[in-house]
């Protein structure tokens, strides 16, 4: 199993800068601060810091969403010159929102900086108010993401890259560097669809319904449902496997972006191993785990929450 945490301060979600929670100590957090987090998750074991990303937020959605969200991959770049170790992870980017080649290329010098340290999760999107400002259109945004895909990979893998689709062309090109992770980073693909599930197995390497929008039948409402699930797209993987990242606090995002808490709400470190393990065994790979301290209310009180879940939860899957 592996582990990921995510970094206070950068978006609307817990650990949240934002009412409910008012946590003004993440709005004072410093770029000292920021590093300070990233190497303590690193020197802790974690595998993985994940950011998650608007580039604008609607008007109407922001008293459920907040405004302050960061640039994903400009915080995964901050993030890995701060570590050694960790992954990077985007959890998650609307791919729509980016133009391939110029994204490609981000991933490329920022796979081989890190020393092959890129996990990119994308998501279709769900706002057709940040759709519109930036010129994607809405209606299409599962076949561009499915376009960007395949351009992408053959940019990362091709020694003649070429590509002719609706929204993307080039030819008589040359593309480098390369990534270091051959053939190319670590694709996921966020959404609790079946539809989410199926590009998941067809071109990429993992599946993340964590907290996605439940949209249009059949989807993931229960970590038990998830065999069936993955049985259902095996002849899509021809024996290869399918990573899965399902949160532990799995929270619900319904319309308008309005969240309601996890159904489990733990009072033991062994209910969390406990958990953990019962996720496993329906095909979990990667998850995220809370601490049992209530929200912290300062930076100190975040890192003494890492350190907890690094001896009572991880140590126990090492």
């Amino acid at each position: 199993m592996e582990f990921s945490t995510g970094l206070p301060g950068l978006d609307r979600y817990p650990p949240s800068r934002y009412p409910p929670g008012g946590d003004a100590w993440q709005a004072r957090l410093t770029t000292a601060d920021y590093q300070r987090i990233a190497r303590t998750a690193d020197e802790l074991g974690f595998d993985s810091i994940s950011v998650s990303e608007h580039l604008v937020v609607p008007t109407s959605l922001t008293a459920n969403m907040g405004a302050h969200w960061p640039h994903a991959f400009t915080a995964m770049a901050f993030l890995a010159g701060a570590t050694t170790r960790i992954r990077v992870n985007s959890a998650v980017i609307v791919l729509p929102y980016h133009h391939p080649v110029d994204f490609a290329k981000a991933v490329s010098t920022l796979d081989v900086l890190s020393g092959g340290r890129v996990t990119l999760t994308f998501g279709v999107g769900m706002a057709p108010g940040e759709f519109a400002a930036l010129g994607v259109p809405f209606e299409w945004r599962g076949a561009v993401m499915d376009e960007y895909v395949a351009a992408m990979k053959e940019l990362w893998t091709a020694a003649d890259p070429r590509f002719a689709g609706e929204w993307v062309r080039f030819s008589d090109v040359v593309f480098e560097p390369k990534p270091v992770q051959q053939p190319h980073p670590p694709l996921w693909f966020g959404g609790r669809s079946l539809v989410s599930l199926r590009r998941a197995a067809r071109v990429g390497d993992g599946w993340a319904p964590a907290g996605g929008l439940l949209g249009k039948g059949p989807w993931l409402e229960e970590p038990e449902q998830l065999p069936a699930m993955l049985e259902s797209v095996a002849d899509l993987r021809d024996g290869r496997p399918l990573g899965v990242n399902y949160p532990l606090m799995q929270p619900r995002i319904g319309p308008n972006h309005t969240v309601q808490p996890s159904a489990f709400q733990p009072t033991s470190a062994q209910q969390i191993v406990d958990e953990v393990g019962r996720l496993a065994g329906f095909g979990v790979t990667a998850t995220s785990v809370p601490s049992l301290a209530e929200a912290p209310d300062t930076l100190e009180g975040h890192l003494e929450g890492l350190h907890w879940i690094a001896e009572n939860v991880i140590a126990a899957f090492r």
